[in-house]
């Protein structure tokens, strides 16, 4: 063989192992592809599920043990009419965290309507206030005792 020849059969064999690497990539490039538009691809051992979906209509207003679901607050006389006017606004949250007497809950709402822009609730203050009142009133103590008898000391830098 010359030395022609050889350099030849080298550059086969080069040209060939090229286009086995490119092959390569090229299926490697199509099977990712394919795994980003169906990322189940590669599990064998998955288990075809059936997922039913409850329409989030039917349990918008449900109640359960006593609790509305969808705002937590309790189901007394009085609920809807809270919901309604009160959670337009704000979250439940704010209502229920707030636990205050008749006085200050009125104090409170005539605030909301002066700087607010709370519309005028007629008759269903009144409803409202006692819905609060009655099923959330307020706790004698408080989240902690009042700090007493500390050793206060400087912070040094």
């Amino acid at each position: 063989m010359t030395k022609e020849e050889t350099f030849r059969t080298q550059v086969r064999k080069v040209h060939r192992l090229l286009r086995l690497l490119f092959a390569l990539f090229a299926i490697t490039g199509g099977v990712l592809v394919y795994y980003m538009f169906n990322p189940s691809f590669f599990d064998f051992k998955s288990k075809s599920e059936t997922i039913a979906t409850v329409p989030i209509e039917d349990d918008f207003d449900r109640i359960e043990n006593g609790i509305h679901v969808r705002t937590g607050l309790v189901d007394a006389e009085g609920l809807m009419t809270v919901i309604n006017n009160c959670t337009n606004c704000h979250s439940a949250k704010l209502v229920t965290q707030n636990r205050m007497n008749a006085e200050r809950w009125n104090a409170t709402i005539q605030w909301m309507q002066e700087t607010q822009n709370l519309w005028d609730l007629g008759e269903n203050q009144e409803i409202i206030v006692n819905y609060l009142v009655t099923n959330y009133p307020t706790k004698t103590k408080g989240r902690r005792t009042v700090l007493i008898d500390i050793d206060w000391y400087e912070l040094e830098d």
